[in-house]
């Protein structure tokens, strides 16, 4: 079975950053794209940004443009998360996941959800 592990979360100022990342044990994506998606207490899960594994293409929630950087290593089969210019909104517990392509996986993904890796925003 494969294994993820999502990391990097943690407490930061407002105006801070922090990268994430999301580590699977096998790559089983190659024609495939990941994603970050996140939760707030209180609310439904959300879209952040995916990331085509083969071609690097990105696709953007409008909150985390100009913020918020996808990329892969696709060496270490770790999907990576970096987040500047935090606000307090951006406080959530942050997921990973795989889905059909990056139009797509913001509505359907196809694995489980992990435990995730906590994001507190400092206002």
């Amino acid at each position: 079975q494969v294994q993820r592990v999502e990391s990097g979360g943690g407490l930061v100022q407002a105006g801070g950053s922090l990268k994430l990342s999301c580590t699977y044990s096998e790559r089983t994506f190659d024609t495939n794209a990941l994603a970050w998606f996140r939760q707030a207490p209180g609310k439904e899960r959300e879209f952040v940004a995916a990331i085509s594994w083969s071609r690097g293409t990105t696709n953007y929630a409008n909150f985390a443009k100009g913020r918020f950087t996808i990329s892969r290593d696709k060496t270490k089969n770790t999907l990576i998360l970096q987040m500047s210019s935090l606000r307090h909104e951006d406080t959530a517990v942050y997921y990973c996941n795989v889905g059909q392509n990056i139009s797509t996986v913001s509505r359907r993904v196809f694995g489980s959800w992990g435990q995730g890796t906590q994001v507190t925003v400092i206002a």
